[in-house]
């Protein structure tokens, strides 16, 4: 079982946590089976926190 970086309240995780949580994952899956929700799910945090952090928006 994978554990992913869940936000908790109003806030989310930086860029670069959300990209340590990924690497987390891809280094720690077992058997060569691909989380994909959860790497899905870490992809978007990703995303959702480099846009904020381009636009300068907290």
């Amino acid at each position: 079982m994978h554990t992913t970086l869940q936000p908790t309240g109003p806030s989310r995780p930086s860029a670069s946590e959300a990209n340590e949580a990924i690497r987390h994952l891809v280094e720690t899956r077992v058997d060569d089976e691909w989380p994909s929700a959860a790497y899905e799910f870490l992809l978007e945090e990703w995303a959702v926190a480099s846009r904020a952090e381009v636009s300068g928006a907290p």
